[in-house]
């Protein structure tokens, strides 16, 4: 056995390009992100928490097609419209989504014709109990008031791809 197959049988070859590598690597800027103290941002098309837009005065944008409710494969979206809406206006009386259910997909957004229903850029929500993560019209209309800015941001960033 000479001293060429005793190095390779002890993998002292690779052992020595392994550590090639780390050496330079090592003398390199960090590029790990340091999350709770630095971000990276987000991508115009990101799919967070979910919220229900208004339009410019002030009315809420859908307008029960239920395609939301249709399109979504987890069957997270639940609505009723409303018996006292009219032919010109329709409203949902009921609009729910379980976030527990929900895969993030954003089917729900692509499919809304009016772009009521959108997916926020909050990714940081939670839910001590089951219950705080099923959401009704009220909490998101909410959503939509609390991100408004960035959502019309977003919508607009993203409108020449649609």
């Amino acid at each position: 056995m000479d001293l060429k197959n005793l190095l390779q049988s002890f993998a002292l070859k690779e052992l020595g390009q392994g550590m090639a590598v780390t050496l330079k690597h090592f003398f390199k800027p960090y590029i790990t992100v340091q999350y709770p103290e630095e971000r990276t941002p987000l991508s115009p098309r990101f799919r967070g928490e979910h919220a229900l837009r208004r339009d410019e005065q002030g009315e809420e944008r859908c307008v029960a097609c239920k395609l939301c409710e249709a399109v979504c494969p987890a069957q997270a979206i639940y609505i009723e419209i409303d018996p006292q809406s009219t032919a010109e206006k329709r409203l949902t009386r009921v609009y729910d989504i379980d976030e527990t259910k929900c895969i993030f997909c954003g089917y729900c957004q692509e499919a809304c014709p009016v772009d009521a229903i959108v997916m926020g850029p909050n990714f940081e929500f939670y839910g001590s109990v089951r219950s705080d993560l099923y959401y009704d019209k009220k909490r998101l209309l909410a959503n939509g008031e609390r991100w408004r800015n960035e959502l019309d941001a977003c919508i607009a960033a993203d409108a020449r791809y649609r």
